[in-house]
């Protein structure tokens, strides 16, 4: 199965996907303030942007399993996104803007979790090796910010949508080129879907990761508003971002010996303890260049050993015809939930409470994962697959 592996084409699709995050991450929240929108309008479309993963996942994670086509799903997906996102272009307050994004965010958000699902399938036993296929996403990731960071220094905010609207041609383009793996492999856990999302095991681990993400919520909503505010040009602020994508890739080439060196728990509650830290430094010393260099590094063990040692986890539970409404339910309940409820109350404190004590929150956040993995994820020796 690794020989017959389209390892490019499976890294391509990544690379692109990631490199549209690469541009919304760091960049939208500065565009939409250029538009004019406040801190508390800015947080809520960030949050509309990720709420749509709650939904749009699950919904086409369910037609995927049934019918088997995930790769025209997919496909689909990214060629309506291409079309919605027009809709950025054209004059509007805040209604229109939440329009478009919800728009083209509910068929952008459906088509990752079954591309994971068909890399995952492509992998078979394999899935120790998803991290270097994965890593090409950082890349596209780091590429973007930097090029951007120094597009926006030149020639200002304003070129980011005409940016996202050329990288979702690419996106779209590469899709095409993806073969679809075997339908699924594996049987059905014993009573279905519902018997494994009530087991404590799979409960646990998806809150855990919530609280992660809503960590993370500030983050992604403001971390560049932040550092603007606190005198960082746009090449800078492109720097920082690329500094944890570095170390990212580094974690990613690293992930397929950790994981059955320190198993599953150790490495989120690792990740996790370091997501304390690494939301108190940004929050305490946001003029210090050395500490948000240290906090940026820490993006290595808050996404990259996270979501690494979680969508193992993930693969191993949900199994069978199980497959993508399992990676589905994962990204709806992390990366849309999550960072959805940590934008929208980081919108409602910034101006109130303030950037730093917002970071604080985050902080906490990050310290109840810990807590929680630590409890349901089973430890190195323990079976990690649900029992019969």
């Amino acid at each position: 199965m690794v020989a017959a592996l389209p390892y490019k084409r499976l890294a391509a699709f990544y690379f692109a996907f990631f490199a549209v995050l690469g541009v919304l991450a760091p960049y939208w929240g500065p565009y939409l303030r250029h538009r004019g929108f406040t801190a508390a309008e800015i947080g809520t479309l960030i949050a509309l942007l990720h709420a749509t993963k709650i939904i749009a996942p699950n919904l086409w994670g369910w037609v995927a399993d049934r019918t088997g086509a995930r790769m025209a799903i997919i496909r689909m997906a990214c060629l309506i996104t291409l079309v919605s996102f027009t809709g950025v272009l054209l004059p509007g307050g805040l209604v229109w803007m939440a329009v478009v994004m919800m728009g083209f965010s509910f068929f952008w958000n459906a088509a990752l979790p079954q591309f994971e699902a068909n890399t995952l399938s492509h992998l078979g036993t394999h899935t120790h090796a998803y991290p270097r296929i994965r890593l090409w996403g950082t890349v596209g990731f780091m590429l973007a910010v930097l090029a951007v960071g120094e597009g926006v220094d030149q020639l200002g905010v304003e070129i980011v949508p005409y940016v996202l609207l050329g990288l979702f041609f690419v996106l779209a383009m590469v899709s095409m080129s993806v073969p679809q793996a075997a339908r699924f492999s594996g049987a059905d856990p014993e009573g279905g879907l519902q018997a494994v999302l009530l087991a404590p095991r799979v409960w646990g681990l998806l809150g855990a990761c919530f609280l992660l993400q809503a960590s993370h919520g500030p983050f992604y909503a403001f971390y560049s508003i932040y550092l603007q505010d606190h005198g960082y040009s746009g090449t800078a602020i492109g720097l920082l971002w690329a500094v944890a994508l570095v170390a990212e890739i580094g974690v990613f080439l690293l992930m397929p010996r950790w994981l059955p060196r320190f198993g599953h728990r150790a490495l989120l509650v690792t990740a996790m303890a370091l997501g304390v830290l690494r939301w108190l430094l940004v929050g305490a010393f946001p003029a210090w260049v050395a500490a948000q260099v240290l906090a940026q590094l820490m993006h290595a063990a808050t996404y990259g050993v996270y979501h690494a040692a979680a969508i193992a986890l993930i693969d191993r539970y949900f199994t069978g015809g199980l497959q993508g409404r399992g990676q589905a339910i994962y990204s709806s309940m992390t990366f849309g939930a999550g960072v959805a409820l940590g934008s929208f109350v980081a919108g409602m404190l910034w101006e109130s409470a303030g950037g730093a004590y917002t970071f604080y929150l985050a902080a906490a956040l990050a310290a109840a994962s810990g807590l929680l993995a630590y409890w349901a994820v089973p430890g190195l020796r323990a079976r990690v697959d649900l029992p019969a």
